[in-house]
């Protein structure tokens, strides 16, 4: 099965938890309790036994080196029978949960190995195995250069090293849907960007009508899954009908579409430290009618999205900060708004069951991928459009971060590129300009310019038709301009994200 997967450029991602079933004849369990790996009762001596989905189970003790290191040994291909290297992990139940315990863990006096009570390390339990797992998947591969993935449930500060974090078993509840974007933005605000919500609701049962707004909602957040309890009914996009079916099916493609920008703001993330999902004050302090804004947010500075979170909606209040002008992502026209610099214009804008709220800031250039594939990993080598949103001045810019999306290689020897997009209608020749920056000069990915190639670039706001456009390389450009909708579009332009080059016009 995971060969199969891993065939379409996909992964098989399964749970494994912190508690080791109590079975003598459990290879795990075996060398575990001869090594002395485990929690112990608060005589220091006796290991601790607590009740969780195995039955009666032991609980390793993460917050000591060597059984960290004990257990991301066992990830080696030699000894998970069966695993591949397509195969990762999800950490479940790393509070840790014990069913018969107080408040569903462990006893506070238990001790770890260096007879420290539980209430001291209790928090750092979950990362500490999330640590562990993570290490484990990168140990497993020669030269220990793949990048692992690891989902987990509990965390701590610092967790964001290590994977994926999600906000727990909610349910299939509007209300639940509607404190997920709160949620998940106090996760950024603490570093956790990589995190979000189960689409759909974990508990119960949800219907067309919630699952699409989840399904829309949970397309813009920075971990996108759905996740449901076996007694719930099934929930795949085809069981709700085909009207509901194309809806879904639109809110994964504008999702898989927008990739090479989630991975732009990824890398911004881990180099500067802002988050991937940020609250509306964070880019604009200075508004302080935005500081306690919490149903609606940024990805990066550059996309604004409104969830659509009560049922039978049909339109949405949405917060425009006036610093910037804001451009529809579906219809490529401006938002007609008015008021000071500092301030918020709010608009009540037409949100029906097949209109997602999101919207472009006016100065950014943000880049897409439109071909429909079964994986993200093939469509690594299709070409990017650029979308360019031009402010009041009629400029815009912005940047793609680019690397092998699957090794160290960007870390251990500057294996990624950078392309730097500027775009000026106004007053300036060249109208758009790409500069590069390799991260060094035996990157291998500046070997394969033709994999990065840009095969459209779409202009929104523009006032006027340009006589011509030319290419650097003196190619002229085709290109197709609408006077009502102010829309460019420049098609084919043969031109690699990965070399430097202007587009300069003709009025």
């Amino acid at each position: 099965m995971q060969r199969k997967l891993a065939d379409d450029g996909r992964r098989m991602v399964t749970i494994i938890d912190p508690h080791i079933k109590t079975d003598k004849n459990y290879y795990i369990h075996k060398e575990a309790t001869a090594l002395g790996l485990y929690i112990k009762k608060n005589d220091g001596a006796t290991d601790y036994d607590g009740w969780c989905w195995p039955g009666s189970s032991s609980y390793l003790d993460f917050t000591t080196e060597k059984v960290r290191n004990w257990w991301a040994d066992q990830f080696q291909y030699s000894k998970y029978k069966g695993s591949t290297p397509s195969l990762f992990t999800w950490n479940d139940m790393n509070e840790p949960s014990v069913f018969n315990g107080p408040e569903v863990s462990m006893q506070k006096d238990l001790l770890n190995l260096n007879r420290v009570e539980h209430r001291e390390w209790h928090n750092l339990y979950g990362m500490l195995f999330h640590r562990s797992t993570t290490e484990g998947q990168i140990k497993r591969n020669s030269g220990h250069n793949i990048r692992p993935f690891v989902l987990s449930r509990s965390f701590f500060a610092g967790s964001q090293k290590y994977g994926a974090i999600w906000t727990g078993d909610n349910a299939a509840q509007w209300s639940h849907l509607e404190i997920a974007t709160p949620m998940l933005l106090s996760l950024n605000m603490g570093a956790i960007s990589f995190s979000g919500a189960d689409v759909g609701g974990f508990f119960g049962n949800t219907d067309a009508e919630l699952m699409t707004r989840w399904m829309q909602a949970g397309a813009y957040q920075p971990f996108f899954r759905g996740h449901a309890h076996h007694d719930a009914k099934r929930r795949e996009p085809w069981v709700f009908g085909d009207e509901t079916m194309m809806r879904l099916r639109r809110a994964a493609m504008a999702r898989y579409a927008l990739l090479p920008f989630w991975y732009t703001v990824f890398w911004n993330a881990g180099v500067t430290g802002m988050p991937v999902m940020r609250a509306m004050w964070m880019e604009y302090p200075n508004i302080p009618e935005l500081y306690s804004v919490d149903d609606q947010f940024l990805i990066g500075s550059d996309l604004l999205m409104k969830p659509v979170t009560s049922a039978g909606a049909t339109s949405s209040e949405v917060k425009f900060p006036l610093s910037h002008c804001w451009y529809d992502v579906d219809t490529m026209q401006r938002i007609p708004t008015s008021g000071a610099a500092n301030s918020v214009d709010v608009k009540v804008l037409k949100s029906d069951i097949d209109k997602i709220p999101v919207y472009q800031r006016g100065g950014s250039i943000i880049p897409r991928k439109l071909r429909l594939r079964r994986s993200s990993q093939l469509m690594v080598n299709d070409p990017y459009t650029l979308y360019i949103a031009l402010d009041d001045n009629l400029k815009a810019e912005g940047v793609l971060y680019m690397d092998d999306e699957t090794t160290f290689e960007h870390e251990k020897s500057g294996d990624y590129a950078i392309a730097k997009f500027t775009s000026d209608w106004g007053e300036a020749s060249i109208a758009i300009q790409n500069v590069v920056q390799v991260g060094s000069e035996d990157a291998a990915i500046s070997k394969n310019k033709e994999a990065r190639m840009i095969e459209r670039i779409v202009v929104m706001g523009l006032d006027k038709e340009p006589f011509r456009i030319e290419a650097s390389t003196g190619a002229l450009m085709e290109f197709q301009y609408d006077g009502s909708s102010k829309i460019l579009v420049i098609r084919k332009p043969d031109i690699s994200a990965l070399n430097g080059w202007t587009l300069s016009i003709k009025k």
